[in-house]
C-alpha cells in the first residue's frame, strides 16, 4: 500500500470529534465573547448573556431601557468581537421602508451609453443590525424589517433578495417617551425571541463606567469566531439533543398562559387578554439549548428553560383590563407561570 492510499484509509477511519472537546471548544468560545464585552461594557452580565443566547439560537432581541445604558455600544462591541458588518439604523417618524431596504436608481451604463434602473442596497444588508427606538417609526416600515427578520429576505421593486447570514437584529425602544411613537403590535413583538429589560447599573458599576468613559482608553479587539465558525455554533444548537421531558415543561409553559386552556391557572383565566402562541415553546426550547451549550452541557434541563422563559414570554402575554387596573404587569404574570407551572413527570412523558 502506497502512503497516499494510507493517508487516505486513514482519513476514511479518523473518528468524530469527542463530544466533550465540542463542549468544551462552545464554552470557551462564549467565555471569550464574554471577556471581550465586559472589557468594554460594566455589568449588564445578564443582558450580554442573553443577546449571546439569542444570537447562537438564530433569534432577534429588543432591547428596553432608557437613555444611556450602552444598548448601543453593547450591539457595537459584539459585532467587532464577531468582525461582522454592523449597521445602525435611527428609526424615525419620516423613515420610509426603502430607507431601510434599499431602491432602485437611474445610472447610465457605461458599456451601452443607456440608461437602466439598478437596486442600490440599503443598511438592512450587513450581519448585525441595531433597530435604534424601532417604536418611534409607522408601522409600514417596521414590517418591512420584520420581514426581513422572519423571511431573511428583502422584496424591492418585485425582486426577493436574499440577505447575507448570519443576520441578527435588535432592536431597541425607549420606555420613557410615549408620545408620537408606533407600538409594536402583538404579532410583530412576537417575531423577537427575548424581550429584555435593560436596568441602571448599580453604584460601583455606575461609578466605574464613569471613571472609564472620561478617560482614553484602547478600543482595540481581536475577533474571536470567524464567520464560518460561528455558523457552525448555530447549526450546533439546533443538533444539541434535548428530552422529551424538557420540551413538555416547554409546552406547558406557553400553554399555562393562554386563558381559554383547561390547565391555566385561575390568575390566567382573571388577568390576561392573550397568551403566548406556539413561536413562545420553539423559542424556550431554542434558548434553553443555546444556555446549555454555552455552559458547556450536552443537553438542557428544565431550569435552562426557567432561565430564559420571563425574557421570551414578557412580550407575549397581553393582560386585560382588570389587570391594568390591579397593575399587574405581563411580567408579574410571567413571574407567576413559573412559580405555578410543575416539571412533568418523567414517567408521563
Amino acid at each position: 500500500m502506497t502512503e497516499e492510499e494510507q493517508s487516505e484509509e486513514v482519513s476514511e477511519e479518523a473518528p468524530e470529534p469527542e463530544v466533550s472537546a465540542i463542549l468544551k471548544e462552545a464554552r470557551e468560545g462564549y467565555e471569550r465573547l464574554v471577556e471581550g464585552m465586559g472589557g468594554v461594557i460594566v455589568g449588564q452580565t445578564l443582558v450580554v448573556e442573553l443577546l449571546l443566547s439569542a444570537l447562537l439560537a438564530g433569534g432577534h432581541c429588543l432591547l428596553i431601557g432608557v437613555p444611556g445604558l450602552a444598548k448601543t455600544l453593547m450591539v457595537k462591541t459584539l459585532a467587532r468581537l464577531l468582525n461582522w458588518q454592523f449597521r445602525r439604523i435611527q428609526f424615525t417618524p419620516d423613515l420610509m421602508p426603502s430607507d431601510i431596504t434599499g431602491t432602485e436608481i437611474l445610472q447610465l451604463n457605461r458599456e451601452t451609453g443607456e440608461r437602466e434602473l439598478r437596486f442600490s442596497p440599503g443598511p438592512i444588508f450587513a450581519n448585525v443590525i441595531l433597530a435604534d427606538e424601532i417604536n418611534r417609526t409607522p408601522p409600514k416600515t417596521q414590517a418591512a424589517l420584520l420581514e426581513a427578520m422572519q423571511e431573511y429576505h428583502v422584496t424591492a421593486a418585485g425582486t426577493t433578495i436574499p440577505l447575507e447570514l448570519p443576520f441578527f437584529v435588535i432592536a431597541t425602544q425607549n420606555p420613557i417617551e410615549q408620545e408620537g411613537t408606533y407600538p409594536l403590535p402583538e404579532a410583530q413583538l412576537d417575531r423577537f425571541m427575548y424581550s429584555v429589560m435593560v436596568g441602571y447599573p448599580t453604584l460601583g458599576e455606575e461609578e466605574e463606567i464613569v471613571s472609564k468613559t472620561t478617560a482614553t482608553w484602547d478600543e482595540h479587539m481581536e475577533p474571536v469566531f470567524t464567520r464560518e465558525e460561528l455558523l457552525a455554533l448555530l447549526k450546533l444548537v439546533r443538533e444539541v439533543p434535548v428530552s422529551p421531558h424538557v420540551v413538555s415543561y416547554a409546552v406547558r409553559l406557553a400553554r399555562a398562559s393562554r386563558p381559554d386552556d383547561p390547565a391555566a391557572p385561575h390568575f390566567v383565566r382573571q388577568y390576561v387578554e392573550w397568551g403566548a402562541g406556539p413561536r413562545a415553546g420553539q423559542y424556550l426550547t431554542l434558548g434553553a439549548k443555546a444556555t446549555a451549550l454555552m455552559r458547556g452541557r450536552p443537553t438542557p434541563t428544565c431550569a435552562d428553560v426557567r432561565h430564559v422563559a420571563p425574557h421570551v414570554l414578557r412580550h407575549r402575554i397581553i393582560p386585560n383590563y382588570t389587570a391594568t387596573g390591579d397593575g399587574v404587569t405581563s411580567q408579574v404574570l410571567a413571574d407567576w407561570l413559573l412559580q405555578t407551572v410543575k416539571e412533568p413527570d418523567y414517567a408521563a412523558v
